[in-house]
């Protein structure tokens, strides 16, 4: 069964998808958010989870250092409980502290350009989130 993760923005959310085994994890799409509310992408998540057969999500959790949550937190809390709640997914959150950053210094190595990583970046951290789930996953089914 595929998993389908989020990397949660007030104006963009990254979206990543792992294979039918549950091993590697690829970016799908960034979903731009135009109001005020990450709430107003729930449709196309949801046309995202027929599509890609899943029932499942993976909602990066922003954690301070010190490992507590704070209000963004507690945004992507809420968040996440709506989508279980109306789309009837279940959702599992990930501790997603320092995967923008490390994402984004991905890109940096790799040449490219500042306009192109901000269009993937929230991609790449959406991956980065899914492929540390299965992988912790993975460890705990050893």
């Amino acid at each position: 069964m595929k998993i389908l993760a989020l990397d949660v923005g007030m104006k963009r959310i990254g979206v990543a998808v792992s294979d039918e085994l549950g091993w590697t994890a690829q970016g799908l799409e960034t979903i731009h958010v135009k109001g005020d509310s990450p709430l107003e992408a729930f449709g196309r998540i949801n046309e995202l989870m027929k599509e890609q057969s899943t029932d499942e999500i993976v909602i990066g959790l922003p954690k301070n250092m010190d490992g507590t949550i704070g209000p963004r937190g507690e945004q992507c809390q809420e968040f996440a409980a709506q989508l279980e709640s109306e789309l009837g997914a279940t959702v599992h959150m990930y501790d997603e502290r320092l995967t923008t950053q490390a994402a984004e210094r991905t890109l940096i190595e790799a040449d490219v350009s500042r306009k192109k990583r901000k269009k993937v970046v929230d991609k790449m951290a959406a991956v980065m989130i899914l492929q540390g789930f299965l992988e912790q996953n993975q460890s705990k089914m050893k």
